[in-house]
This record gives C-alpha cells, structure tokens and sequence, in this order.
C-alpha cells in the first residue's frame, strides 16, 4: 500500500488555500506565498502523488497555480458575480465566453483600452457567431432593441474583466463599476502574460480531437493528463482512476458518496482505500466523518473551503437550517422533499414568528426553493425534478438547536 506523503505544518494553510481557490498570489497573501515556493518540492509531490494535479510556481509572475483537473465537474459550481447587490450567482456562458474573449486578446497586446478591446471581441464574435461558435457581441445599435443588447454585452464584457481582476490576471485602471453604468466610459486594461499563460490547465484541445468527439465527452478528455493514441479510449476507469476521483470529490466537494464508484467494491470501501482517504484529509487538516454510505469533510479553519454554511444569517441561511431540521425530525428523512411540506413548515414558523422573514410574507415558495438551494449546495439535498428534491445520508451528521428570543414579561396590573 502506498504511504501518503505528510504536508509540513507550514504547508497545510496554502495547501487548503489552494484547494479552494486553486492559486496564491503574492500581492494578496505573501505569507502563504512565500511558504509554498519554500515547500514548493513537498507540496508538488502531494498533489501530484495523492490527487493528480500540477502544481505550477513561476516567481516572475508572483503566482502559485493548482491545476485542478475533475472529468466529474459540479455543474453548480464555476466563478460567481454579484450585479447590483444582488445575491451572488454563477456567471453566465456568454461571460465565460468573453473571458476567454478577452485573455485572447490581450495576450497579443498586453495593454488595451476598453473600447479597443470591445472592437476586438465584436470582430472575433461576428466572424464566428452565425456558425453557433460564438455568442453575439453587439457594441454599436440605432434602434430600441439593439441598444438593449449592446447594453447587455457591455455589462457581460465588465463581468468579464470583474473576474479577471479579482484572480489577479489583469488589472484596470478605473472602478469597474463606474464604467458598467457608463455607456460612453472607458479604461484601460493591462494584463501580465506570464499569468495568462498560467491560466490552461489542459492539454492542448487541438491535439486531443475534440473536433471528432460528442461535446458531452469534451470534459472527461480535457481533464485527462496524458495524451492518449486512441481520443475515444476514455471509457473504462482503472483503479487509479477510481482513486484519484475518490479522492477528489472528498477535498474538493462538501460531501462525498462512496457508492458514486460503480465497481462491485467502491474505492471508499477498501480498508486500504478508506485508510489513504482518511491519511490525505488528515495532511492537509481537514476534518471528516465517515460512514459507509457518506463523507463529509470540512475545514475547522475556513481556510480550504468557500462554502460557509451554516454560518450567516440571511433569512434564507436561516430557512435552510430550520428546512434541514424538519428533515431530520420525519418519520423517513430520506423519504422525497417536496415544496408543499417545506412551504408549510415555514408557515408554522411564521406564526410562531410573525416578524421571521416578513420580506417573503407573500413569496414562501420563493423562500422554500432558495433554502433548499442552501442545501443543494452542501450536499443535503439532491434536486430530482421541478420543486422536488431527495434528502442524503449527510442529514444525519447534522442536529439543529432553534433559539428563539424569550418573551418580553409583560406588567402585572396592580389593584390600588
């Protein structure tokens, strides 16, 4: 059985830092920085060894950058943005789309300015939009709608570039927000090619012959770290292969199934599958709790995880809780959620509570769908159909406390 390699203590913190955010730049955090080009050795041999990733560190850019490769990508999971204080949300393909727009282009001129770069993209687009390869990206328009549209690119291009600044890989010259609201505003746009080209994480899409495969198989091969003879030979998992997705799922997912390994013994089953997994947790600081049927993992710290429930208290956080509660308190937990029951139980509170939530007076539907969007997103709940979801073995690692405020005493009238 193979030993796992140990993390220094000094190397525990970045490691998690990446393992959330998949980098560490130096001009955001230079401690963590400076300890993962010190353990540079040490925490490329951890990653590469225990859940096959690269882990690339150029000191001329400043960055160190965690190639997370995962054939099983969670579809709610990608970069998030938040538009006129709004709940954050993922961001759309047309934005992705424009990323990978706008890194294009600056990686032939590293200095553009705003209204360059949307001629640029609008060029590109236009050449590649009418064959489906690319969104529309209209810039100039003279009638109503198109200056909807030319209103609506102008706001995805600047989500664009949110995200780019906020990973490090460029930087602008004037507040981002300012211009989303100014038609006619303009900035400039430098960006370091060093970081750009940190950004790939897969072999080149050209030589692995995306072109002659199904698009629902683009992410299973692009996330493959050799380049086989055969593009279409990426079908049966081997042994390693059920071991690094094990692995994965547990470090990078708030839970984990162990019977998501179709294989008469899943990997998480093994005594030495469940020792390595428990080893790896355990190096990089993590806390998990076992059974056979789920893992969960989490961070005491924070550090190595965005996920953030149950802290918070949004009335929607707090929904959530109290959903998670009601589950656990039916005869079947596991049994089929549906809205009606959790539309009820939030009625019941709010005549225990009149004030709880008085924002969703009239919407407790709306309020149902985004508790249970809460618990989507650590794995609580499973979504099966339209306000229809199916409660995991996680509900059982979880007992909720309800503290409600004590009732104010009220004077007793006295007889004189």
């Amino acid at each position: 059985m193979s030993v796992v390699r140990a993390l220094a203590p000094e190397l525990r913190e970045p490691a998690r830092r990446l393992v959330a955010t998949g980098r560490i730049r130096a001009e955001a955090d230079a401690e963590s920085y400076r300890a993962a080009v010190q353990g540079r050795r040490q925490l490329t041999d951890f990653f590469r060894s225990e859940l096959g990733w690269e882990l690339e560190i150029v000191e001329s850019a400043e960055l160190v950058r965690l190639h997370k490769r995962r054939a099983d990508v969670p579809a709610d999971r990608g970069p998030r943005l938040r538009r006129d204080g709004r709940d954050a949300h993922l961001a759309s393909k047309d934005v992705l789309a424009l990323v990978a727009l706008v890194c294009e282009q600056l990686w032939r001129r590293p200095r553009m300015s705003l209204r360059e770069l949307m001629q640029a993209i609008a060029q590109v687009c236009a050449a590649e939009a009418p064959t489906g390869g690319l969104p529309q990206f209209r810039i100039v328009a003279t009638d109503g709608t198109g200056k909807s549209e030319a209103r609506t690119s102008r706001l995805n291009l600047v989500d664009a570039l949110r995200l780019l600044v906020a990973e490090g890989s460029i930087s602008v010259d004037a507040d981002l927000e300012r211009i989303a609201g100014q038609d006619d505003g303009d900035l400039v746009v430098s960006a370091s090619r060093e970081r750009l080209a940190m950004k790939f994480s897969s072999l080149s899409p050209t030589l692995l012959g995306l072109d002659d495969l199904e698009p629902e198989r683009h992410v299973a091969v692009l996330s493959v770290d050799v380049l086989a003879d055969d593009t279409t030979a990426y079908d049966e998992p081997t042994v390693e292969d059920r071991r690094l997705l094990a692995m994965r799922r547990l470090v990078d997912d708030p839970a984990a199934d162990p019977l998501d390994d179709q294989a008469p013994m899943p990997y998480l089953h093994t005594p030495a599958g469940r020792e390595r997994a428990l080893e790896v947790v355990a190096a990089l600081g993590f806390a998990a709790t076992a059974r056979r049927d789920w893992w969960e993992v989490t961070d005491p710290s924070g550090i190595g995880t965005l996920v953030d429930f149950p802290n918070g208290r949004r009335n929607e956080r707090q929904a959530a809780l109290a959903l998670l509660d009601a589950v656990n308190l039916r005869p079947e937990p596991r049994a089929v959620l549906g809205i009606a029951e959790v539309v009820e139980l939030f009625e019941r509170v709010r005549t225990t509570l009149p004030r709880w939530a008085a924002a969703y007076e009239h919407r407790l539907p709306a309020l149902a769908r985004a508790a249970a969007a809460e618990l989507v997103a650590v794995g609580l709940l499973v979504p099966l159909r339209h306000d229809t979801w199916q409660p995991t073995p996680g509900v059982h690692f979880w007992r909720v406390k309800v503290h409600q405020p004590a009732a104010q005493p009220t004077e007793e009238p006295t007889d004189r």
